[in-house]
């Protein structure tokens, strides 16, 4: 026989169950490619734009959004090759781009503009590699900066988009820190996690923390939902 309390308790429980929001959906979009997209790093230099395959990849992304999920929002960091990733997903579902400065790029200080090749020969690339946590980029950002700016940036939209789901076009590194963040991976792994551009990598963020439903993904959302 259950006792009276433990029956009280029993309802109690179901309640709060039952009155559990929605988990807010971020859909962090990578920017699409760039004319120097993998051979330099052009951090937040301003003048950047997509290269003509990068539109094109970009608008099949926005197809594949508004094809397969109800978004509320759709933000951007304000570098160019962001918005200009960013606008044509607004544009299939009637909505406007809004900047959100916290998606924007790492600052990579006096290595912004840098050919990789060369910056991959500094002594310094590998702490960039292996130790990302301790290294800050010469009169740059450091990378547990990056990853605690990025991550107050999702808590403001999710206090802002309740239970929807929103787009949120970044860069490679501020995604890779928030897929660590949302997993509890230690920073120093995240350069295991790879974000190729115009990739897809989805975020429940609920009452009960974060669910990875998604990770680079290209080819839309059918395979990121929720189980």
């Amino acid at each position: 026989m259950v006792s009276p309390r433990r029956g009280r308790l029993g309802k109690v429980m179901a309640t709060r169950r039952a009155k559990q929001p929605p988990p807010t959906v971020v859909l962090f979009v990578r920017h699409a490619r760039t004319p120097t997209t993998g051979s330099v790093l052009p951090g937040r230099a301003p003048g950047l734009h997509l290269a003509d395959g990068g539109r094109t990849d970009a608008d099949k992304m926005a197809a594949h959004l508004a094809g397969t999920a109800k978004i509320e929002a759709v933000y951007a960091s304000p570098l160019e090759r962001a918005k200009e990733t960013a606008e044509p997903i607004a544009r299939r579902l009637g909505l406007k781009v809004t900047v959100e400065r916290g998606l924007v790029e790492c600052d990579f200080g006096e290595w912004t503009g840098g050919e990789l090749k060369a910056l991959r020969k500094l002594p310094e690339w590998r702490g960039v590699q292996s130790w990302p946590s301790g290294f800050r980029f010469p009169s740059g950002e450091s990378f547990p900066e990056m990853q605690c700016r990025v991550t107050s940036a999702v808590a403001r939209l999710r206090s802002r988009h309740p239970g929807a789901t929103i787009v949120a076009v970044s860069h490679a590194d501020p995604i890779k820190a928030a897929v660590a963040e949302a997993l509890g991976t230690h920073l120093d792994l995240f350069q295991r996690i790879v974000i190729s551009p115009c990739s897809v990598t989805a975020i429940a963020y609920g009452e009960g923390g974060p669910l990875v439903l998604g990770v680079n993904t290209t080819n839309g959302l059918d395979e990121v939902q929720p189980s």
